[in-house]
Protein backbone atom coordinates (compact mmCIF):
# COMPACT_ATOMS: atom_id res chain seq x y z
CA UNK A 1 0.00 0.00 0.00
CA UNK A 2 1.69 3.39 -1.45
CA UNK A 3 0.96 6.42 0.55
CA UNK A 4 0.60 9.77 -0.67
CA UNK A 5 3.07 12.33 -0.70
CA UNK A 6 3.56 14.50 3.10
CA UNK A 7 6.07 16.58 1.72
CA UNK A 8 3.38 19.60 1.45
CA UNK A 9 2.86 19.13 5.15
CA UNK A 10 6.37 19.57 5.88
CA UNK A 11 6.21 22.64 4.11
CA UNK A 12 3.66 24.04 5.71
CA UNK A 13 5.04 23.60 9.07
CA UNK A 14 7.98 25.44 7.41
CA UNK A 15 5.28 28.50 6.54
CA UNK A 16 3.88 28.26 10.31
CA UNK A 17 7.44 28.45 11.64
CA UNK A 18 8.63 31.74 9.30
CA UNK A 19 5.18 33.37 10.21
CA UNK A 20 5.59 32.82 14.07
CA UNK A 21 9.10 33.26 14.05
CA UNK A 22 8.05 37.21 12.66
CA UNK A 23 5.29 37.91 15.47
CA UNK A 24 6.96 36.41 18.34
CA UNK A 25 10.57 38.30 17.18
CA UNK A 26 8.16 41.58 17.23
CA UNK A 27 6.46 41.02 20.51
CA UNK A 28 9.72 40.54 22.74
CA UNK A 29 11.09 43.36 21.04
CA UNK A 30 8.69 45.67 21.95
CA UNK A 31 7.83 44.02 25.68
CA UNK A 32 11.90 43.18 26.43
CA UNK A 33 10.47 40.18 28.21
CA UNK A 34 12.79 37.01 28.34
CA UNK A 35 10.05 34.77 28.31
CA UNK A 36 8.90 36.04 24.72
CA UNK A 37 12.71 35.78 24.04
CA UNK A 38 12.95 32.23 24.82
CA UNK A 39 9.25 31.67 22.65
CA UNK A 40 11.16 32.97 19.79
CA UNK A 41 14.17 31.43 19.75
CA UNK A 42 11.72 27.76 20.36
CA UNK A 43 10.16 29.00 16.84
CA UNK A 44 13.70 28.81 15.27
CA UNK A 45 14.00 25.52 16.37
CA UNK A 46 10.91 24.73 14.78
CA UNK A 47 11.66 25.91 11.52
CA UNK A 48 15.26 23.98 11.63
CA UNK A 49 12.65 20.94 12.77
CA UNK A 50 10.44 21.42 9.63
CA UNK A 51 13.50 21.95 7.75
CA UNK A 52 14.86 18.37 8.39
CA UNK A 53 11.03 16.87 8.68
CA UNK A 54 10.90 18.04 4.63
CA UNK A 55 14.76 16.81 3.68
CA UNK A 56 13.81 13.12 5.78
CA UNK A 57 10.29 12.59 4.00
CA UNK A 58 11.52 13.18 0.99
CA UNK A 59 14.29 10.55 1.10
CA UNK A 60 11.65 7.94 3.08
CA UNK A 61 8.96 8.38 -0.33
CA UNK A 62 12.39 7.36 -2.48
CA UNK A 63 11.82 3.70 -3.84
CA UNK A 64 13.58 0.81 -2.85
CA UNK A 65 16.76 0.11 -4.49
CA UNK A 66 19.67 -2.73 -4.99
CA UNK A 67 21.12 -1.32 -1.84
CA UNK A 68 18.22 -0.63 0.33
CA UNK A 69 15.97 -3.43 -0.87
CA UNK A 70 13.43 -2.84 2.10
CA UNK A 71 12.70 1.27 1.29
CA UNK A 72 14.21 4.06 2.95
CA UNK A 73 11.14 4.22 5.55
CA UNK A 74 13.58 4.37 8.44
CA UNK A 75 14.80 8.19 7.63
CA UNK A 76 11.90 9.58 9.58
CA UNK A 77 13.43 8.01 12.56
CA UNK A 78 16.11 10.97 11.82
CA UNK A 79 14.01 13.16 11.93
CA UNK A 80 12.09 12.26 14.81
CA UNK A 81 15.29 12.10 16.83
CA UNK A 82 16.19 15.24 15.70
CA UNK A 83 13.34 16.69 16.80
CA UNK A 84 13.33 15.63 20.18
CA UNK A 85 17.07 16.77 20.17
CA UNK A 86 16.03 20.12 19.53
CA UNK A 87 12.96 20.17 22.08
CA UNK A 88 15.77 19.21 24.52
CA UNK A 89 17.93 22.07 23.84
CA UNK A 90 15.05 25.03 23.73
CA UNK A 91 13.83 23.70 26.75
CA UNK A 92 17.82 24.08 28.27
CA UNK A 93 18.03 27.40 26.35
CA UNK A 94 14.76 28.34 27.80
CA UNK A 95 15.93 27.68 31.44
CA UNK A 96 19.08 29.55 31.17
CA UNK A 97 17.30 32.66 29.75
CA UNK A 98 14.49 32.68 32.39
CA UNK A 99 18.06 31.91 35.52
CA UNK A 100 19.82 34.84 34.15
CA UNK A 101 16.17 37.08 34.08
CA UNK A 102 15.60 36.12 37.60
CA UNK A 103 18.91 37.08 39.41
CA UNK A 104 18.29 40.31 37.11
CA UNK A 105 14.60 41.95 36.81
CA UNK A 106 13.55 44.32 34.70
CA UNK A 107 9.94 45.73 33.70
CA UNK A 108 8.45 45.54 30.71
CA UNK A 109 6.79 47.40 27.87
CA UNK A 110 4.04 47.86 25.93
CA UNK A 111 2.69 44.14 27.09
CA UNK A 112 -1.01 44.31 25.50
CA UNK A 113 0.50 44.39 21.97
CA UNK A 114 3.18 41.72 22.95
CA UNK A 115 0.78 39.44 24.31
CA UNK A 116 -1.33 39.94 21.00
CA UNK A 117 0.76 38.93 18.69
CA UNK A 118 2.22 36.17 20.95
CA UNK A 119 -1.09 34.75 21.02
CA UNK A 120 -1.79 35.05 17.12
CA UNK A 121 1.53 32.98 16.65
CA UNK A 122 0.36 30.17 19.23
CA UNK A 123 -2.70 30.02 17.08
CA UNK A 124 -1.20 29.63 13.91
CA UNK A 125 0.81 26.63 15.53
CA UNK A 126 -1.94 25.38 17.68
CA UNK A 127 -3.38 24.64 13.86
CA UNK A 128 -1.13 23.33 12.07
CA UNK A 129 0.03 21.08 14.88
CA UNK A 130 -3.31 19.36 15.01
CA UNK A 131 -3.47 19.09 10.63
CA UNK A 132 -0.09 17.49 11.32
CA UNK A 133 -0.83 15.36 13.91
CA UNK A 134 -4.14 14.24 12.61
CA UNK A 135 -2.31 13.48 8.94
CA UNK A 136 0.76 11.79 10.59
CA UNK A 137 -1.56 9.31 12.87
CA UNK A 138 -3.42 8.58 8.78
CA UNK A 139 -0.18 7.69 7.27
CA UNK A 140 1.52 5.87 10.61
CA UNK A 141 4.24 9.36 9.71
CA UNK A 142 6.63 9.42 13.04
CA UNK A 143 8.00 12.84 11.07
CA UNK A 144 5.08 14.53 11.05
CA UNK A 145 3.57 13.08 14.40
CA UNK A 146 7.24 14.50 16.12
CA UNK A 147 7.10 17.81 13.95
CA UNK A 148 3.38 18.27 15.45
CA UNK A 149 4.56 17.27 19.03
CA UNK A 150 7.77 19.45 18.66
CA UNK A 151 4.68 22.54 17.70
CA UNK A 152 2.34 21.82 20.42
CA UNK A 153 5.34 22.26 23.30
CA UNK A 154 5.34 25.61 21.17
CA UNK A 155 1.62 26.04 21.83
CA UNK A 156 2.18 25.06 25.93
CA UNK A 157 5.52 27.42 26.42
CA UNK A 158 3.50 30.11 24.57
CA UNK A 159 0.80 30.03 26.69
CA UNK A 160 2.70 29.96 30.03
CA UNK A 161 5.14 32.75 28.58
CA UNK A 162 1.41 34.35 27.67
CA UNK A 163 0.28 34.05 31.26
CA UNK A 164 3.35 35.18 33.33
CA UNK A 165 3.96 38.23 31.11
CA UNK A 166 0.33 39.11 31.62
CA UNK A 167 0.51 38.99 35.30
CA UNK A 168 3.79 40.44 35.26
CA UNK A 169 2.94 43.39 33.44
CA UNK A 170 -0.47 43.56 35.41
CA UNK A 171 0.90 43.08 39.25
CA UNK A 172 4.49 44.52 38.54
CA UNK A 173 5.69 41.39 40.06
CA UNK A 174 8.80 40.75 37.20
CA UNK A 175 10.35 37.39 39.23
CA UNK A 176 6.80 36.05 37.23
CA UNK A 177 8.11 36.13 33.64
CA UNK A 178 11.34 34.21 34.34
CA UNK A 179 9.34 31.63 36.82
CA UNK A 180 6.55 30.71 34.58
CA UNK A 181 9.31 30.18 31.81
CA UNK A 182 11.55 27.73 34.00
CA UNK A 183 7.99 26.00 34.38
CA UNK A 184 7.49 25.72 30.57
CA UNK A 185 11.13 24.84 29.92
CA UNK A 186 10.15 21.40 32.77
CA UNK A 187 7.25 20.89 30.96
CA UNK A 188 8.55 20.37 27.65
CA UNK A 189 11.79 18.25 28.35
CA UNK A 190 9.18 15.53 28.59
CA UNK A 191 7.75 15.36 25.08
CA UNK A 192 12.03 15.80 23.95
CA UNK A 193 13.04 12.53 25.57
CA UNK A 194 9.80 10.30 24.61
CA UNK A 195 10.53 11.61 20.71
CA UNK A 196 14.09 10.48 21.27
CA UNK A 197 13.16 6.83 23.04
CA UNK A 198 10.74 6.82 19.93
CA UNK A 199 13.18 7.17 17.51
CA UNK A 200 15.32 5.08 19.46
CA UNK A 201 13.46 2.07 19.23
CA UNK A 202 12.75 2.30 15.38
CA UNK A 203 16.13 2.19 14.33
CA UNK A 204 16.59 -0.44 16.68
CA UNK A 205 13.86 -2.52 15.21
CA UNK A 206 11.52 -2.64 18.07
CA UNK A 207 8.61 -5.02 17.19
CA UNK A 208 4.87 -2.90 16.13
CA UNK A 209 3.03 -1.84 18.95
CA UNK A 210 1.15 -4.80 21.05
CA UNK A 211 -2.36 -3.78 19.99
CA UNK A 212 -1.18 -5.15 16.32
CA UNK A 213 0.90 -8.30 17.83
CA UNK A 214 -2.04 -9.59 19.36
CA UNK A 215 -3.86 -9.08 15.98
CA UNK A 216 -0.86 -11.41 14.22
CA UNK A 217 -1.38 -13.16 17.10
CA UNK A 218 -5.07 -13.88 16.96
CA UNK A 219 -4.80 -14.47 13.02
CA UNK A 220 -2.13 -16.98 13.86
CA UNK A 221 -4.33 -19.05 16.55
CA UNK A 222 -7.05 -19.39 14.46
CA UNK A 223 -5.34 -20.96 11.79
CA UNK A 224 -3.73 -22.96 14.69
CA UNK A 225 -6.90 -24.77 15.63
CA UNK A 226 -7.26 -26.10 11.52
CA UNK A 227 -3.87 -28.08 12.25
CA UNK A 228 -1.38 -25.82 11.95
CA UNK A 229 1.38 -24.67 13.90
CA UNK A 230 3.84 -21.25 13.78
CA UNK A 231 6.88 -19.99 15.55
CA UNK A 232 9.77 -17.50 15.28
CA UNK A 233 7.04 -14.74 14.57
CA UNK A 234 9.06 -11.37 14.17
CA UNK A 235 7.55 -7.77 13.81
CA UNK A 236 9.47 -4.40 13.13
CA UNK A 237 8.32 -0.90 12.37
CA UNK A 238 10.02 0.63 9.65
CA UNK A 239 8.27 4.36 9.15
CA UNK A 240 4.87 3.78 8.50
CA UNK A 241 5.95 0.02 7.09
CA UNK A 242 5.16 -2.81 9.44
CA UNK A 243 7.36 -5.85 8.49
CA UNK A 244 5.74 -9.45 9.78
CA UNK A 245 7.84 -13.03 9.20
CA UNK A 246 6.79 -16.01 10.57
CA UNK A 247 7.28 -19.87 10.19
CA UNK A 248 4.33 -22.08 9.57
CA UNK A 249 4.23 -25.95 10.00
CA UNK A 250 2.33 -28.09 8.13
CA UNK A 251 1.93 -32.23 7.64
CA UNK A 252 4.76 -33.38 5.80
CA UNK A 253 2.63 -35.17 3.09
CA UNK A 254 1.02 -31.91 1.98
CA UNK A 255 2.21 -31.30 -1.70
CA UNK A 256 4.05 -27.59 -2.39
CA UNK A 257 1.25 -25.95 -3.85
CA UNK A 258 -0.82 -26.71 -1.13
CA UNK A 259 1.39 -25.12 1.18
CA UNK A 260 1.79 -22.12 -0.72
CA UNK A 261 -1.85 -21.89 -1.17
CA UNK A 262 -2.49 -21.90 2.90
CA UNK A 263 0.63 -19.48 3.13
CA UNK A 264 -1.32 -16.82 0.96
CA UNK A 265 -4.27 -16.81 2.65
CA UNK A 266 -2.25 -16.46 6.26
CA UNK A 267 -0.51 -13.89 4.51
CA UNK A 268 -3.85 -12.29 3.23
CA UNK A 269 -5.34 -12.70 6.88
CA UNK A 270 -2.01 -11.04 8.13
CA UNK A 271 -2.73 -8.17 5.83
CA UNK A 272 -5.83 -7.06 6.89
CA UNK A 273 -5.20 -7.30 10.38
CA UNK A 274 -2.12 -5.22 9.67
CA UNK A 275 -3.44 -2.68 6.41
CA UNK A 276 0.81 -1.99 4.70
CA UNK A 277 2.70 -4.94 6.67
CA UNK A 278 5.08 -6.77 4.26
CA UNK A 279 4.55 -10.04 5.38
CA UNK A 280 7.28 -13.77 4.48
CA UNK A 281 6.04 -16.61 5.21
CA UNK A 282 8.46 -19.95 5.66
CA UNK A 283 7.08 -23.31 5.05
CA UNK A 284 8.53 -26.46 7.18
CA UNK A 285 6.73 -29.65 7.49
CA UNK A 286 5.70 -30.77 11.14
CA UNK A 287 7.04 -33.65 11.92
CA UNK A 288 10.71 -32.70 11.07
CA UNK A 289 12.49 -32.11 14.23
CA UNK A 290 14.65 -29.61 12.07
CA UNK A 291 11.77 -27.53 11.66
CA UNK A 292 11.96 -26.54 15.32
CA UNK A 293 15.87 -25.72 15.76
CA UNK A 294 15.05 -22.26 14.29
CA UNK A 295 12.82 -20.48 16.89
CA UNK A 296 15.89 -17.95 17.23
CA UNK A 297 17.47 -15.73 15.42
CA UNK A 298 20.68 -18.00 15.67
CA UNK A 299 20.11 -21.43 14.12
CA UNK A 300 22.82 -24.39 15.64
CA UNK A 301 24.68 -25.53 12.68
CA UNK A 302 26.19 -28.96 11.95
CA UNK A 303 29.18 -30.51 9.61
CA UNK A 304 27.94 -28.79 6.22
CA UNK A 305 25.34 -26.43 7.35
CA UNK A 306 23.55 -29.30 8.21
CA UNK A 307 21.80 -29.09 12.02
Amino acid sequence: MTRPSLKRYALMSIAAALATIGLKAVAWWLTGSVGLLSDAAESLVNLAGAGMALAMLTLAEQPADDNHAFGHGKAEYFSSAFEGLLILVAALAIAYSAADRLIHPRPLEAVGVGLTLSAVASLINLLTARVLLSVGRQHRSITLEADAHHLMTDVWTSAGVIVGVGLAGATGWHWLDPVIALAVAGNILGTGWRLLHRSADGLMDAAVPPEQRDRIAGVLEAYRHQGLDFHALRTRQAGSRAFVSVHVLVPGEWTVQRGHDWLERIEGAIRDAVPGAHVTTHLEPLEDPASHLDRGLDRPQGPGGIP
